[in-house]
């Protein structure tokens, strides 16, 4: 029998990234049975009825829960993760301070993990599923899509072969569009629970540990509030300054402001510059930039749609492949993939030892994020959320604790 896969969640990112990852590798065989459970019938319907996914997966589809429409079941998860035979998939694409929550419900029901990013919001959330999945073998992983761009691969092998010399100082910016604002963002997203460094800032603190191997030592983050739609208040403008193992310093900007009317779908870089013993080295990615450029007859439906447009070809798009339908391509599929590969790995080990052993492996590898390898997150946001609640004050972030059962990857071979 195939493995199950559950989507725990039908936002945004079900509908761009998760759902159409799953139902390709469903067709490619991989997985088999895929669940989708929200708290409200109509978030299930709605990505049921999506003309993008028929289209591109014509007679692909999902068991919903709820089934039928009625008040919304916040716990639903609960029941449709213990009905799971041992050793499925859940996937956690909730609110980020609901992840903690969701994910012990699907180790203590038995399952794997797949959880967006940031994995939780506290060092001690981390440290207890990190704990929970090792003593039952249970692999979990945090899927930081970025790790799977190959202009990260790239500076990853280059930056550690020497080439750059030593990371020194940097800057990194994100923006999503306006539009997001408008999205159930505005229900969850707001200065109690969340901010845009948490949400989007996270990718390149990742990031710059993922290239150079470095460890994050203190953070501070200002964030300038705004209103949404619906009245409540976020920190949806953020300007960060995180400090590094080796004293460099990265600046870190984000919001929820980027221009409904600019042809990207967002706008996004970063620029690290290094330095050697003769002279200094600089990597730097301008990734709002495609090399594309599109004018439309007229304006295409979709928030934040545009008649020019700068489309991304590296993100997530459709194509035509010798099948039915479209196949997703670009680093948002094939991060899901590769994750997916490895839960797939894990779940194949007969043993608790094995997986146990299977999942110290990709660990030390480093290349996926999982619990063990990639502490340094929580530790970030954590501070994070500690000083842009003092007024942007310097959080130190301790070094890391020995852990007993595993072997903590911290810098480069």
């Amino acid at each position: 029998m195939m493995p199950m896969v559950t989507l725990i969640g039908g936002g945004m990112i079900s509908h761009d990234q998760l759902l159409p990852s799953l139902y390709q590798l469903q067709r490619l065989g991989r997985i088999g049975r895929i669940q989708v459970c929200a708290s409200r019938y109509e978030t299930v319907a709605a990505l049921r009825r999506s003309p993008t996914l028929a289209e591109a997966f014509p007679g692909q589809t999902f068991v919903g829960y709820p089934e039928t429409a009625g008040d919304p079941q916040p716990e639903l998860y609960v029941s449709v993760l213990k009905a799971m035979a041992p050793g499925g998939l859940a996937v956690i694409a909730v609110p980020d301070q609901l992840h903690y929550a969701v994910i012990m419900a699907a180790l203590a029901a038995g399952q794997h993990v797949l959880a967006v990013k940031p994995l939780v919001l506290s060092v001690a959330e981390a440290e207890a599923i990190e704990l929970a999945a090792h003593e039952a073998g249970l692999f979990v992983a945090i899927e930081y899509h970025k790790r799977s761009d190959d202009r990260s691969l790239m500076a990853r092998r280059k930056y550690r072969e020497g080439r750059f010399g030593e990371f020194r100082l940097g800057t990194a910016c994100l923006f999503e569009k306006w539009y997001y604002r408008h999205s159930n963002f505005q229900n969850w997203c707001t200065k109690e629970n969340s901010d845009a460094f948490s949400y989007i800032g996270c990718h390149y603190v990742d990031l710059v540990h993922f290239i150079t191997g470095l460890l994050p030592t203190a953070v501070s983050v200002h964030g300038v509030t705004d209103r949404y739609p619906n009245g409540n208040e976020g920190y949806l403008w953020t300007d960060a300054r995180v400090l590094w193992s080796n004293g460099a310093c990265l600046n870190v900007q984000n919001g929820l402001g980027f221009p409904d009317e600019a042809p990207g779908t967002n706008t996004q870089a970063l620029t690290l510059y290094c330095a050697g013993e003769t002279g200094g080295a600089l990597l730097a990615h301008s990734d709002q930039y495609r090399g594309l450029k599109y004018s439309y007859l007229r304006q295409p439906k979709g928030a934040g749609a545009t008649a020019y447009a700068e489309p991304s070809p590296d993100y997530f798009q459709y194509v035509e492949h010798n099948g039915p339908g479209f196949a997703p391509v670009g680093y948002g599929f094939r991060s899901v993939e590769a994750l997916v590969n490895a839960w797939i790995q894990v779940a194949a080990c007969t043993t608790l030892e094995s997986r146990q052993e299977a999942i110290r492996a990709l660990d030390d590898r480093g290349l996926i994020a999982t619990p063990a390898n990639s502490r340094f997150n929580e530790q970030v946001m954590e501070a994070g959320r500690a000083s842009i609640q003092n007024g942007g004050a310097l959080v130190q972030i301790p070094a890391p604790a020995s852990n007993p059962h595993r072997k903590r990857v911290t810098i480069a071979e």
